[in-house]
């Protein structure tokens, strides 16, 4: 296999750099309430790591001091963590973008209740997990019983005006495949969730993203216990598609780690990559014309995100296959 670095080598690239930093991603720590199949963090109820309240007030002093106009709330669980409120009320206060990725069911659990319309009392974006729109799928990836409660959950948001065109109350939903394999064209595929979660369940959304199962953590282990490690990233490196480049995550985001140490993304944290010596390493350090034009530290689950029309957290990436 050919590493992903050469790979950018032969396009030009004799190392990828950031652009800008219009995007911190802040991932608020591991516990979740779900296990998920295709979890690439090995969040889970019984982790620990979670985010403490002195780094949550030096990413709050980051946004203001920089001005940085999106903030991206990740997990695990993000509402899990106890000061997630306190965190969404200050980054509101300061103008931020806000959004929050979820998993729906956390909107369910007990003292969680009132969190819908937390959320809409402070208009915070949403991407809400949901891999399939058929129950038996849901089931298999996430447990049983979490289709179920995933509607409901679209319900609740659906009554507080979530997911309505006008109300400026953004419902995203987020796809994974069910398998080694990677995600449809999303136009058609948001077609069939559209018509299926309106026409059987009366859910509305705005837009579908899709994700690419990336072959790390507990999605690599059901690779290799399948023996199906080599032929995924086979399959990945196969589909690499130059048109991804130019919009990678890494270029224009930067993650912030449950202990505050800074990685040029989500994946790369979940495999302790950090950013290059060299860089601040800590939120505390933080320095946007540093960090704005960094290096990015490769590796190669960065197939993930390039392969077929491209995969991140903001969904796929082009619409146009390689040549």
């Amino acid at each position: 296999m050919l590493p992903f670095a050469r790979q950018l080598e032969h396009l030009g690239y004799a190392g990828l750099k950031a652009e800008n930093v219009s995007t911190l991603q802040v991932n608020l720590g591991w516990r979740c309430n779900q296990a998920c199949k295709h979890c690439h963090l090995l969040a889970g109820p019984h982790r620990p790591e979670q985010m403490e309240l002195d780094t949550i007030d030096a990413v709050i002093r980051v946004v203001e001091r920089w001005s940085i106009p999106n903030v991206d709330l990740t997990g695990g669980a993000p509402e899990l963590n106890p000061h997630f409120e306190y965190l969404v009320d200050r980054l509101d206060r300061s103008g931020t973008h806000i959004l929050a990725r979820s998993n729906l069911t956390i909107l369910l659990e007990p003292g969680k209740e009132r969190l819908a319309e937390f959320y809409r009392d402070h208009r915070v974006e949403l991407v809400c997990s949901l891999p399939y729109y058929q129950e038996d799928l849901v089931d298999r990836l996430r447990g049983k019983g979490v289709f179920q409660k995933s509607l409901e959950a679209l319900r609740r948001l659906n009554r507080l005006g979530y997911g309505e065109p006008d109300s400026g109350l953004r419902l995203n939903l987020m796809y994974n495949p069910a398998g080694a394999y990677l995600p449809p064209e999303p136009g058609a595929l948001e077609v069939q969730f559209r018509r299926n979660l309106a026409e059987r369940h009366g859910i509305y959304f705005h837009r579908l993203l899709t994700l690419l199962n990336m072959p790390i953590g507990r999605f690599k282990e059901f690779l290799e216990r399948s023996r199906n490690y080599e032929r995924y990233m086979g399959k990945l490196v196969s589909g690499f598609n130059p048109a991804t480049v130019a919009g990678l995550m890494c270029r224009t985001l930067i993650s912030v780690a449950w202990d505050g140490r800074l990685y040029d993304c989500d994946f790369n944290q979940a495999l302790d990559l950090p950013v290059l010596p060299g860089l601040p390493r800590t939120i505390g350090d933080f320095d946007l014309p540093t960090l704005a034009t960094r290096p990015i530290r490769l590796a190669d689950h960065c197939y993930g995100c390039t392969a077929g029309l491209g995969s991140s957290c903001g969904g796929h990436l082009t619409g146009a296959l390689g040549t």
